[in-house]
């Protein structure tokens, strides 16, 4: 038997598992789901192997594998469930069975077979048509992401309470359509890759741009992100589109490094240093990009993540902000907003017609977007605060970028906004 490892501090144990947790989480919900057949059930089996680690690693040491730990001892708890339950005894041979004999910690990868499928399907399921799609959102986050519910109501700008409801009810839909815990094939796979999608890209952009707290960034979301849209290009490799994804999530990823200075303090796009971004990611996206277009070639159509990565591959080859194509930009938002219209492309097609043919015209762009678009976001309001300060109009900015500021639910953020406001104050003052 190999020796036991020796025990650690509490604050290194403690951090171990929290990210063990993090790592695995998804992993460990979509197999024991897959086992079991129950959403609720694999759950509370994954939160009691997390608490079997608070328990016993402070003491007994950290395992050589905490995944394969925390998988192991979540299976031994299901077959203890369905050992008392005398009407699942078939499911009790099943899952004992797998289990080894040994008294060593096996491997996680004997434990469990085809474990990135397994969250692809947990997010297929997720994206369950029976669901709407603000539950299809929410419980993608709360299973595959990681997000409390607390964090995810702060993203929908509901009430904690709500949102748990929300995800209970959308657990219990499942449970009572007997959703199966299988990924979709022909027709069925293809209406539902669109939902599929936007659950990635949402939390993408709540690891790219938090929603709310202290941290302009949640990078391990943005991993967990391209992690999926990766998985779901080899999935189809024959639809564009989720290429076009993994090019925008991977192309946007790059500048991570760039986003904030030494202070976790955020920095603009134009202000970064661009030699800091990740070359790799780059080079990952860019390519992902090329295959998007060459389906799109064969006559395969192309949505609104293939003309997002086209976008971000005019910042991605500027070596400088000045060499940047802001024209090309502006075109391609153009075509985007004829693909996909909606006031958040508006609120971009403005910017980029304010770089590419000056602030004005970027003002033209926010002026026809209908009354009330956006209310509640800080979005529009910061928008249109550079734009007027582009166009020397300093008093009307500042007071644009303290509405934004008061709307924004992300500290890091408000800060910047505020920053940019007593800037444009004092531009505008008669003294300076």
């Amino acid at each position: 038997m190999a020796p036991r490892p020796a025990p650690t501090t509490g604050e290194t144990t403690a951090e171990t598992i929290s990210a063990a947790w993090r790592e695995e989480s998804a992993r460990l919900i979509g197999a024991l789901t897959r086992m079991t057949r129950d959403l609720d059930l694999a759950e509370d089996l994954a939160q009691d192997a997390l608490v079997s680690a608070l328990e016993q690693w402070p003491t007994h040491g950290i395992p050589a594998n905490p995944g394969a730990w925390l998988m192991t001892t979540a299976k031994r708890r299901a077959v203890d469930t369905f050992r008392r339950a005398e009407t699942l005894r078939r499911k009790t041979e099943e899952l004992g069975h797998a289990l080894s004999e040994e008294d060593g910690m096996p491997d996680l990868t004997s434990q469990v077979d085809f474990i990135d499928d397994d969250v692809l399907r947990l997010i297929f399921l997720s994206c369950h048509p029976q669901l709407t799609p603000e539950s299809r959102a929410a419980l993608t986050l709360r299973l595959v992401g990681g997000l409390t519910t607390a964090e995810i109501a702060r993203g929908f700008l509901a009430a904690e309470s709500a949102m748990g409801q929300r995800i209970s009810r959308a657990k219990k839909t499942l449970s009572e359509v007997r959703a199966e815990f299988e990924l979709p094939v022909g027709e069925e796979r293809s209406a539902r890759l669109e939902d599929v999608m936007a659950v990635i890209y949402l939390i993408f952009n709540e690891g790219y741009t938090a929603t709310a707290g202290d941290d302009w960034m949640r990078p391990e979301l943005t991993n967990e992100a391209i992690r999926l849209a990766r998985m779901l290009a080899e999935l189809m490799p024959d639809e564009p589109e989720v290429h076009g994804l993994q090019a925008l999530l991977e192309l946007q990823a790059s500048r991570g490094p760039a986003r904030v200075d030494a202070e976790g303090r955020p920095v603009l796009l134009e202000d970064q240093d661009r030699g800091l971004w990740d070359a790799l990611l780059v080079r990952r996206g860019l390519a992902a990009l090329e295959r998007a277009e060459r389906l799109a070639a064969s006559g395969t159509p192309v949505g609104r993540y293939y003309l997002q990565a086209a976008i971000a591959s005019c910042h991605a080859r500027a070596a400088t902000p000045e060499e940047t194509n802001w024209r090309a930009i502006a075109n391609l938002y153009d075509v985007l907003a004829e693909a996909a219209p909606g006031p958040v492309v508006e609120v971009n097609r403005a910017v980029a017609h304010g770089r590419a043919s000056g602030p004005k015209a970027g003002l033209a762009v926010l002026d026809r977007l209908p009354e009330g678009a956006l209310a509640g976001s800080h979005l529009l309001p910061s928008v249109r605060a550079d734009l007027l300060a582009r166009a020397g109009r300093h008093g009307a900015a500042a007071a644009s970028f303290r509405e934004a500021a008061a709307l924004t639910r992300n500290a890091s953020e408000r800060a910047l906004l505020l920053g940019r406001a007593e800037a444009s104050e004092k531009a505008a003052s008669p003294s300076s």
